[in-house]
């Protein structure tokens, strides 16, 4: 793995010639040996259409390329940082909680209406979330950052998980989301917590949650 975690809020990551990493601009604290930080324009290995994605969402400043030899602290504004390590199989991660990940991973950008229909829409609308989100597949590490820590909650057939979508960081197996809301229409106006909303995941797999619901 290419993260270890040195305390909740940060963690190093170790560079070495021929692979390389990607970063949120800004999550770089400190590093040692001969490593270089570069945009990058592409939009990590999702290709140009990731970026474009990346574009639509608001987000204007590329991923940091890393590469060198050498270990790299990232943290970023104090908040909880959390590794998860992939095998194969497919992360997806609200795009503003990514910090960094290993270049074996493939990026995509998902829009979040694509599982969750016209109430995937109104998530982004309403609820002060994004509408996009990233997808990560392959083997290798990402870290992720929430406010107050992360816990994982078990996905089943059997046991659907309800989630507030302000908490929500992100979720992988094979997994079906769906926005509903709890109240009307009228009453939803001006309220973006789990009070009007939830997320539900159905499946196979398990769902990260923050401890806050405050946004990064």
């Amino acid at each position: 793995m290419a993260f270890r975690e040195l305390n909740s809020k940060m963690v190093e990551a170790t560079v070495a010639p021929g692979q390389r990493l990607f970063s949120q601009r800004g999550a770089m604290l400190a590093y040692q040996g001969e490593v270089t930080f570069a945009p990058n324009v592409s939009g990590g290995q999702g290709g140009v259409m990731s970026m474009i994605g990346r574009r639509a969402a608001g987000e204007d400043t590329p991923l940091m390329t890393v590469e060198g030899s050498g270990t790299v602290l990232f943290g970023h504004g104090g908040h909880h940082v959390h590794v998860i390590q992939l095998t194969g199989d497919t992360l997806y991660v609200e795009a503003d909680r990514l910090l960094a990940f290993e270049g074996t991973l493939e990026q995509r950008t998902v829009f979040l209406g694509a599982q969750g229909g016209v109430m995937g829409m109104v998530r982004g609308q309403v609820s002060g979330q994004g509408l996009f989100t990233t997808s990560l597949t392959g083997h290798g590490a990402v870290a992720v950052m929430a406010h107050g820590g992360v816990f994982e909650v078990p996905i089943t057939p059997q046991r659907p998980v309800h989630v507030d979508p302000q908490a929500y960081v992100a979720h992988h197996g094979d997994v079906r989301n769906k926005l509903s809301t709890a109240l009307g229409w009228r009453d939803m106006v001006g309220r973006g917590s789990g009070e009007a909303f939830q997320l539900e995941l159905s499946g196979s797999g398990s769902v990260y949650v923050q401890a806050s619901e405050e946004k990064l």
